[in-house]
């Protein structure tokens, strides 16, 4: 006899994307189910991705205050890493927000079953490793994330040296040489860790520049610290070949200066791909878009109509609180709220030392699509704030619309960037001129002082730097 469930909304993966979906459709009032075939929730940005690189980071800023500090008078001798304890702090972290996740599902009403699910129908989904055999629903959100991409020819294995993010997260040793394959945001800030505990960590990329989707003003501070930071970055360089010999990874590049090299790991983080796969998209005709994301409209529907999808799996810019916003944005519509996932300005952040953040349009796409901009440039050494943390390497730009003074777009590279981007995300949303970022007064002396200053420069009236 088949063992059946039925529920209203259907949601498959416990992410961002997916637990976000499923308590805000609880709070609707709609009878929710969520599958996931991980025994917790929070998905790879809790368990494996943001929350524990974020706090391996914020121990690797830490670091770097203390190696500073002799600067300013105040001397803290060698650090003595305790690579346990280090482990202990990352789980301590996970495991209290996924716990509190599990307590907000209890406290909804959200039914959780672990198992895999397949769809066999608009209306019915088989399960694999799980209690229950199928369920009926009818509405289903699929938020089942992405995953790594290894390089041609390789993989990812436990117990291997050629790793992906989650698996350097692990934090096995500390290796004497590291290579990281991978110029963009995951590849800078894990290199970064390792550097900061003592690896010798050499970086390729294919590409000309670091952080190709970032304005180069914002990225030029930044490759400055990497290059003080790493043993060496080779750009225009890409990876030939992998191959793990004991406990050593051989690498041949596809370069003059470099044929080959042995490391004690191998850091891949290059790109990422959905997890469409085995969900039997094809049986209920869900399409996907030519590079294997799945299609959806302004409401997070997919071609099937009773049938959504938000987070990596749909694309876009592959952040977790895109794909919060998005979930919430899909049970709002499925409970026939009026919602549509209709932004101006996603926030980008780089954890790096120093942050680099932005939203809106950017300065390269303002030129890539040949639109006319005013950009204005506070630089922080210009700002009292930023003297006196020691953090003068800093930047805040705006990209404005000429004539209107309409705020497009906003970049901040330093210190706290991952806090100054939401005045520009809200103001972008708001349709804010740049004579409301000038005319808000700003704490004093604070780093939020330099978005106003970077409007007054727009508007000609700065008094703190003449550009």
């Amino acid at each position: 006899m088949t063992d059946t469930a039925r529920t209203q909304l259907l949601v498959i993966g416990g992410g961002p994307g997916g637990y976000a979906a499923a308590l805000r459709g609880a709070d609707l009032g709609l009878d929710v189910t969520l599958v996931s075939d991980e025994e917790r929730l929070g998905g790879v940005c809790l368990l494996r991705g943001c929350i524990p690189s974020k706090s391996l980071l914020s121990l690797t800023e830490l670091l770097g205050d203390a190696a500073s500090a002799s600067d300013k008078g105040i001397g803290f001798g060698k650090p003595d890493i305790d690579l346990d304890a280090m482990r202990d702090w990352k789980r301590k972290v996970v495991d209290t927000l996924s716990g509190g996740l599990a307590g907000l599902f209890q406290q909804r009403g959200v039914r959780r079953i672990r198992g895999r699910a397949r769809f066999e129908s608009p209306g019915r989904v088989s399960l694999q490793d799980a209690d229950t055999d199928e369920i009926r629903f009818e509405h289903a959100i699929i938020a089942t994330g992405s995953r790594p991409i290894p390089l041609p020819d390789t993989g990812f294995k436990d117990g291997g040296r050629i790793m992906s993010s989650g698996g350097m997260l692990e934090m096995a040793d500390i290796p004497g040489k590291l290579l990281v394959v991978g110029g963009g945001y995951v590849g800078l800030e894990l290199g970064m860790v390792y550097a900061s505990l003592g690896s010798e960590v050499t970086l390729v990329e294919m590409t000309d520049q670091l952080m190709a989707n970032a304005d180069r003003d914002l990225v030029e501070p930044l490759e400055q610290a990497a290059r003080n930071a790493f043993a060496t970055i080779h750009l225009d360089t890409a990876v030939k070949g992998l191959e793990e010999i004991g406990d050593r990874v051989k690498v041949s590049f596809e370069a003059e200066e470099l044929s080959s090299e042995t490391y004690d790991r191998v850091l891949v983080a290059i790109s990422r791909e959905p997890n469409t796969d085995d969900l039997g998209l094809d049986v209920v005709g869900v399409e996907l878009n030519e590079n294997g994301f799945i299609k959806v409209d302004a409401q997070r529907r997919t071609s099937v109509p009773n049938i959504y999808a938000v987070g990596d799996v749909t694309g876009g810019m592959l952040l977790a609180h895109e794909a919060l916003f998005e979930g919430k944005v899909a049970a709002e519509a499925i409970a026939g709220k009026a919602a549509a996932f209709d932004v101006r300005a996603i926030p980008a952040v780089v954890y790096t030392i120093p942050q680099v953040a932005w939203c809106g349009l950017t300065e390269q796409q303002a030129r890539e699509e040949n639109r006319q901009v005013e950009v204005t440039r506070f630089p922080w050494h210009a700002s009292g704030r930023a003297v006196s943390m020691g953090a003068t390497e800093g930047l805040t730009k705006l990209v404005v619309e000429p004539g209107s003074g309409r705020l497009l777009g906003m970049g901040v590279v330093g210190r706290e960037a991952e806090t100054l981007i939401a005045e520009g995300v809200l103001a972008i949303e708001m349709g804010a001129v740049a004579r409301d970022l000038a005319l808000s007064i700003h704490p004093h002396p604070t780093l939020s002082e330099t978005v106003g200053e970077a409007a007054e420069l727009f508007l000609g009236s700065a008094i703190h730097f003449h550009g």
